[in-house]
């Protein structure tokens, strides 16, 4: 399955930001006549999904008309350690988007939050093995080892046995849940302060200072100072940032890509600071990432 490699380095990225800055109902997914390892999701539900890859890898199985899931059993053969949700890619737009998706079946994983691009088409069960395994083994590195306990005299399925955040980590989230942004900003610094090397910690950074900077902020104010002045640094930035959120990850790079040649030496800092940030959040191996990566070096040197 070379079409698609599976990152070995941390997790990045984020999925649906959009519904943590616009806080809308929410659902709980349906896994209405299945196996609490099987979770059907939609656009409106999937925020319920991002806690549970906390505690075990999630599987996202994309299908489509005239074509169905077919990764349950294999899913069951892994005894909890990791849970499907299967999403309808003709019904769910913002779940397409964010996931890049171009065509059924595609398969993504999300762990601790974070999505993970597997492969697009359909393979022979035992390559489709060979993936999940590596998706374990790079959960295990990001501290995701959780399992949804399976008891064996009933056959039925418990509830996820939880693994403990990093303290910090605890905290910032905790933080994220009440709104309490600048808390939380506060806590990844004091984690990355501790150990530079905490890469979910500057993901985790660089995603709540995305929610700061826009929180209280209306999308509509700020295209209007777009627009009254499209030369303004900050009022780009604040736009890349609502495109960015919402999904349009390649408008948001784009846009300040456009904007460096145009900067001084201080406004070119803070650009490059903020692509560094989107970097973060969209995850180093990402196609959109590496493209935009080797502009910003050209434009650079």
């Amino acid at each position: 399955m070379t079409n698609a490699p599976i990152p070995q380095s941390s997790l990045r990225g984020a999925v649906d930001l959009s519904s943590l800055v616009n806080p809308r109902p929410t659902g709980a997914p349906s896994t209405a006549g299945k196996s609490e390892l099987i979770i059907s999701a939609t656009d409106a539900s999937f925020t319920s999904v991002l806690e549970l890859s906390n505690t075990v890898p999630i599987i996202v199985e994309f299908y489509g008309s005239g074509i169905e899931p077919v990764l349950t059993r294999i899913i069951e053969e892994y005894a909890g350690k990791l849970a499907l949700v299967t999403v309808d890619g003709g019904t769910n737009p913002q779940l397409v988007q964010a996931f890049q998706v171009e065509q059924v079946p595609t398969v993504a994983a999300v762990i601790g939050g974070r999505p993970v691009q597997l492969y697009v088409g359909e393979y022979p069960d035992a390559e489709v093995r060979q993936v999940f395994d590596r998706v374990l083994e790079l959960a295990a590195q990001n501290g995701v080892t959780g399992t949804i306990a399976l008891p064996a005299a009933e056959g039925g399925v418990a509830e996820p046995v939880e693994e403990p955040l990093p303290p910090h980590h605890q905290e910032a989230f905790d933080a994220i849940s009440s709104g309490d942004y600048a808390t939380a900003v506060a806590e990844y610094k004091t984690a990355i302060a501790q150990n530079p090397r905490d890469a979910l910690a500057v993901a985790g950074l660089a995603q709540v200072s995305l929610l700061q900077r826009l929180d209280g902020v209306a999308a509509d104010d700020i295209r209007s100072a777009v627009t009254a002045d499209p030369t303004s640094v900050q009022a780009v930035l604040a736009l890349a940032d609502l495109e960015l959120s919402s999904g349009d990850s390649g408008a948001a790079l784009n846009r300040l890509l456009d904007l460096f040649p145009t900067l001084d030496a201080a406004e070119k800092n803070t650009v490059r600071t903020r692509l560094l940030d989107y970097f973060e959040i969209l995850g180093t191996d990402a196609p959109l990432v590496v493209a935009a990566r080797r502009r910003l070096t050209g434009l650079l040197y």
